[in-house]
């Protein structure tokens, strides 16, 4: 299990939860499915063979992790997404969650 921060926002079409890592850093993402957080990714967490094949997706072959998840929905039929926070927003809460995120299937990541 591991610490993740659940922030929530006040936007103009009512309020929004976004999860993110507890100490964001570059190259990090919580990958959402069916708009539920179910993956944690990390490209420099080299350890975890699925994030050395996104580093390689990413860094080597300069696509965008929005194009890498492109490419999974449109393979394996999926709904995959990336929450950003609102562009309006005000923060009205913010929380510390433990969750068992997983990192991306390694199938998912072989094009």
């Amino acid at each position: 299990m591991n610490k993740y921060k659940l922030t929530t926002y006040r936007t103009i079409t009512g309020s929004k939860q976004i999860l993110e890592p507890k100490k964001k850093k570059s190259g990090q993402w919580i990958i959402y499915q069916n708009n539920n957080p179910t993956y944690f990714v990390d490209c420099f967490d080299l350890k975890q063979e699925s994030n050395l094949l996104l580093n390689n997706l990413i860094l080597s072959e300069g696509n965008t992790i929005d194009v890498v998840l492109k490419k999974i929905k449109k393979k394996r039929k999926i709904n995959l997404s990336l929450q950003k926070p609102p562009i309006v927003e005000i923060e009205i809460k913010s929380e510390v969650k433990e969750l068992d995120l997983k990192p991306l299937p390694e199938e998912w990541l072989q094009f």
